[in-house]
């Protein structure tokens, strides 16, 4: 089993986006595909909060040309925008990622197409189709009366149904039913592959981290918190982790107390995510993966599921493999102490 390893360095890193893949629109969407013609020679990935960039290597190791449409997938945005601190507005937030790529050099003609996947049930195919046999918007949150138009109107046992089905999920502790599905974005383009030749692709873009004022770090919410072990998990959070945190959560206490501060402990809990399971959909492993986390302030905590971690500045982190093949993407967290009074 491979091993996971967090880090506490002084303090945290930051974040992430998506990995290319060879891509086909059929009746169910996009599909991601196997192509036993290309190779991935390197990926070269640098992942902050203000920035991504990925600079690939790929080798066409057949006689002949390849044209193919590849995909580089974006993490499932959630169901409308709450948690995602950072980001000022849902309805622009892909004019926000900037999103720019060069093929040895030139820039690309991008295309952009969404999915609707169910939370907890990627593999289901089909829901926009359903959705629109519904009668329900694909974009729920920009209807603020989603819940009294649609969900109030149906019968006992049709909710019963669509939550059997996987399109609506009730809310912990309570019987408030919400949408269960989320967006997920392809930036796409037709590539090709000339015969017996490598050619570079470099992406860069700002990425939308989510996030949360406060939350599951906290240690009085920690204790006998079903939700925290799956953060945990999701995040590889180790004792090392915790025990930084909470230091720096009585260091940030006390100050507050002795300021007479009626908001105490102030920090933000950041996510990202980056897409990294469909770098194995080409021919062979990864040959020489690198990627770098920049946690952008000294003082910040970071955790994140990679072995092989090596800090190389006060701020970032390297993980260098070889003949990498990814079978999980990557989570971040980042948590930032701030001083609220400062703002």
């Amino acid at each position: 089993m491979k091993k996971f390893v967090a880090l506490l360095a002084l303090g945290a890193a930051a974040p992430s986006f998506a990995n290319d893949s060879s891509a086909a629109i059929g009746l169910g969407g996009l599909e991601l595909m196997q192509n036993d013609a290309i190779s991935m020679d390197s990926e070269d990935l640098f992942l902050s909060r203000n920035l991504v960039t990925v600079k690939y290597r790929f080798t066409n190791t057949s006689p002949h040309d390849v044209e193919t449409l590849v995909s580089f997938p974006l993490p499932p945005l959630p169901n409308g925008i709450e948690g995602y601190i950072d980001a000022p507005s849902f309805s622009d937030w892909r004019e926000q990622l900037g999103f720019k790529t060069l093929v040895d050099g030139k820039p690309a003609e991008l295309g952009y197409h969404e999915v609707a996947m169910l939370v907890g049930k990627p593999e289901v195919r089909g829901v926009e189709a359903r959705l629109k046999a519904l009668g329900w918007p694909i974009r729920h949150w920009d209807d603020y009366d989603f819940n009294e138009k649609y969900i109030a109107a149906l019968t006992q046992g049709e909710k019963d149904a669509l939550v059997a089905e996987g399109l609506l999920r009730r809310e912990a502790d309570s019987d408030f039913l919400v949408p269960n599905w989320q967006i997920q974005a392809h930036v796409t383009r037709k590539q090709l592959f000339p015969a017996g030749r490598t050619i570079t692709v470099e992406h860069s873009y700002k990425p939308i981290a989510g996030g949360s004022v406060g939350g599951l770090l906290t240690p009085e919410y920690r204790k006998d918190n079903e939700y925290f072990r799956e953060y945990q998990a999701a995040y590889c959070i180790d004792s090392a982790f915790l025990n930084g945190f909470d230091k720096r959560f009585r260091a940030e206490r006390a100050k507050a107390k002795a300021r007479g501060d009626d908001y105490g402990v102030a920090y933000v809990e950041h996510w990202l995510d980056y897409v990294l399971k469909p770098g194995a959909n080409w021919k062979g492993p990864i040959r020489d993966f690198r990627l770098v986390v920049d946690k952008e302030k000294p003082d910040n905590l970071v955790s994140f599921c990679m072995d092989g971690v090596k800090k190389i500045s006060p701020t970032r982190f390297e993980v260098r493999k070889a003949n990498f093949e990814p079978d999980r993407d990557i989570q971040i967290l980042i948590a930032e102490f701030y001083d609220p009074n400062a703002l």
